[in-house]
């Protein structure tokens, strides 16, 4: 798996969004606060086809798109490419550098959740 850009992930996020056999117009109009042009988005699920990342179905005059990539599997796959070349694979250091731009105490409880989760072997997320 690679990672990928900015444009191609906010193409994935619509489909995910809207699931399987989605035509292009429904991820359109999910992606029309980006300003692209129809072939723009052609261009981009076009891309995401060849790198395996979504199927086309060709259905009458329309083609459906289907995510061939789980959303949990990308954020996965991204967090650790992220952990690895930003923090030398160090949690410690990913969230050290978090507090230094300021967590809430929310946030900091939220990690204790999380945490106690992990080590009772019950956390799915």
């Amino acid at each position: 798996m690679k990672r990928l850009p900015d444009t191609e992930l906010k193409v994935m996020k619509a489909l995910w969004a809207c699931g399987k056999d989605t035509p292009r117009a429904a991820l359109e109009g999910r992606l029309i606060s980006c300003g692209w042009a129809a072939n723009t988005v052609n261009t981009y699920l076009a891309r995401l086809v060849d790198k395996q990342y979504v199927s086309v179905r060709r259905v009458g005059k329309s083609n459906l798109y289907t995510p061939l990539v789980s959303q949990e599997d990308y954020l996965a796959f991204d967090s650790r490419q992220v952990l690895s070349q930003l923090y030398g694979s160090s949690p410690r250091a990913f969230v050290a550098a978090l507090a230094r731009s300021g967590l809430s105490q929310k946030d900091v409880q939220d990690l204790r959740t999380l945490l106690d989760e992990l080590s009772r072997g019950g956390a799915n997320d």
